[in-house]
């Protein structure tokens, strides 16, 4: 049995193995950066290694870095988490090499299903169903627009190497197409350093339908069920659950012995996931579902599964790569109950999902029977900008599917996170959503209604009065009754914005200059409103700031140039992901200090659009 393990991921998934290692008596080992130095994973691991500067191409995704540090402590085996370097080949193979434990499936298992084009040729051969679309080498971009004009559209772009919903573009049109192809490629070289990509026909009204599949190297494969990702934004994931709405039995054996065969079809060890596409425009059925992609690794939806099961699938995984066969043969595993699993991020649906960082001066989660929290910050930790601004995994457990959304949204509505934005509120709101309570999802229930779902909350008429009266002397009240037929009032600023909040307390003899309110998920602050403008509205003077700290990738237009309202300014690259910057209004470029390939920091002053006369 493996006596030492070096986790090479940071944030909520090396936690989580931490946590589990503790529990077989394992010592583990941590793996940090510059920015993760006072992280909670390194707080945790028996030992943490420094393994170099904040950005992950010098850190987290060094390999040589990472080995180095388990030969250092005397690591037996090494965890990769997800992300980062989990599957990626040649690190993999560079662990055996260096006589330690691989975590994971085999390298060649990894090479086979790492190309989303190959994979597919793969599994057509092993009888699992594949969706129509082009896989060939042929990446030129007049032929892959004639590709997709015979697939006929709308059709997904999809890099080769993507995963995580990254290098993935939808397109409806053919004049769409040259755009979406290039920006595609782009991200697609920029996170997995191959630009390839594959058309595939989209399916509408698609369900994102995944099986847990388990392996070892006793010949042994068995699955452990199905989760429903379908709830996405951008394709990534929002809440995950198992299992599946709508899922009949025949159905499920049918989906789950697919991924079994397409498992040992790569000679599978360790844990993975097979991600089907089905059609949901009508019930579940094994003719209307087809394979995806498979992810050789743990994911990150993985707690619903251990949920419903029991099964607590880091510690299989240690014990398959210890060389134990797998503890459960697949006629002992049950389905019980029903889980949930919502995506807690540092972001802000009212400002496009932007990222939220900065010091978690609050923080709090909720609780409910059969809740779990999967977290790597605590409170007074800092979200940085270098990585995914995940805070927690919030997971609900109940008999039902039901009982198990009302557990989630109870635990969503009672976290509290200040000042870091969250998108609680957001996803509250989606637990609410009448299709998705009726199990009626599809991945593009948030593109449709997601206006609705992102807008900002604001705090119930009853928690901002009470919050008023505590910032509200008692002597501002005297002879104020609760009955009066006029009732009074006062001005104070929820987060800068305005507002007039009525008194209908008795106040407080010892006033606070300001306070924070909590409700839904969210937390605002809440002080007297001041004359002297420090409480200010939003800036219209056409200045365009960078929202976070991030790399230029595209410039779209010159100084001088006339622009309209919505216009494409320029792309920013930061947090993983791209984010496009528009004209606030029609008008002309009066100032231009973006350049392409540079490093910006937040607020940096890239452009300033001029209102037309």
């Amino acid at each position: 049995m493996i006596q030492s393990l070096l986790i090479a991921n940071r944030g909520e998934i090396a936690c989580r193995v931490i946590r589990t290692a503790r529990q077989m008596g394992i010592r583990t080992v941590a793996v940090y950066s510059d920015a993760d130095a006072d992280a909670l994973h390194v707080r945790e691991a028996d030992e943490a290694v420094h393994i170099g500067p904040s950005p992950a191409r010098e850190s987290y995704l060094v390999g040589e870095k990472i080995l180095a540090a388990a030969k250092a402590t005397g690591a037996e085996a090494i965890h990769p988490g997800y992300g980062f370097l989990s599957e990626n080949a040649e690190f993999a193979q560079a662990v055996i090499d260096a006589g330690l434990v691989w975590v994971g499936p085999n390298p060649s298992s990894i090479t086979a299903m790492g190309l989303k084009d190959a994979a597919k040729t793969l599994m057509a051969a092993a009888g699992v169903p594949v969706t129509p679309g082009y896989m060939g080498e042929n990446q030129a971009p007049a032929f892959l627009a004639d590709e997709a004009e015979k697939i006929g559209y709308p059709v997904l772009i999809k890099a080769v190497a993507g995963g995580g919903g990254k290098g993935m573009r939808l397109v409806e049109a053919p004049e769409a197409f040259v755009d979406a192809l290039a920006s595609c490629k782009r991200e697609a070289a920029s996170s997995f350093g191959n630009d390839h990509v594959l058309i595939e026909k989209y399916i509408a009204s698609p369900r994102h339908i995944e099986v847990q599949v388990f392996g070892d190297r006793h010949g042994n494969v068995v699955h452990l069920f199905e989760r429903d990702c379908s709830l996405q934004r951008r394709h990534q994931k929002v809440i995950e659950e198992a299992p599946a709405p709508g899922m009949d039995a025949a159905t499920r054996e049918a989906l789950c012995a697919a991924a079994v065969r397409a498992a040992k079809a790569v000679d599978y060890v360790g844990a993975g996931t097979i991600e089907f596409i089905a059609d949901g425009s009508g019930p579940l059925s094994a003719d209307r579902i087809w394979f995806m992609e498979m992810n050789t690794r743990l994911q990150v939806e993985h707690p619903v599964t251990e949920e419903i099961t029991g099964v607590d699938l880091v510690e299989w995984q240690l014990l398959v790569a210890s060389g134990q066969p797998l503890p459960k043969a697949q006629q002992d595993l049950e389905i019980h109950g029903w889980a949930m699993e919502a995506r807690l991020y540092a972001e802000d649906p009212a400002k496009g999902f932007l990222p939220s960082i900065g010091t978690l001066e609050l923080l709090e989660f909720g609780e409910a029977e059969g809740g779990r929290i999967d977290t790597g910050v605590y409170e007074g930790a800092e979200v940085s900008p270098f990585y995914d601004p995940m805070i927690a995994k919030v997971i609900a457990w109940g008999e039902d599917r039901d009982e198990a959304r009302g557990a989630l949204g109870e635990m969503l509505e009672d976290t509290a996170v200040w000042p870091v934005r969250t998108n609680a509120s957001f996803l509250v709101k989606a637990l609410q959503h009448p299709d998705f309570a009726a199990g009626k999802v599809d991945t593009g229930l948030i593109g449709r209604d997601g206006e609705a779902l992102a807008e900002a909350p604001m705090p119930s008429d009853e928690v901002l009065e009470a919050a008023a009266n505590s910032l509200v002397p008692i002597t501002s009240l005297a002879g104020f009754r609760l009955n009066a037929a006029s009732a009074r009032s006062a001005w104070f600023s929820l987060d800068g914005e305005k507002v007039e909040i009525a008194l209908t307390g008795e106040g407080s003899d010892e006033p606070d200059d300001a306070v924070l309110v909590t409700e839904q998920g969210q937390a605002w602050l809440l002080s007297p409103w001041r004359r002297d403008g420090v409480h200010g509205g939003a800036d219209a003077s056409g200045a365009i700031l960078a929202p976070m700290p991030g790399k230029v990738i595209a410039v779209e237009v010159a100084q001088g140039q006339t622009v309209t309202k919505g216009q494409k300014l320029l792309t920013l690259e930061a947090m993983k992901m791209e984010h496009t910057l528009t004209a606030p209004f029609d008008g002309v470029v009066a100032e231009l200090n973006a350049t392409a390939g540079a490093q910006v920091q937040v607020e940096t002053l890239l452009a300033r659009i001029e209102e037309s006369a």
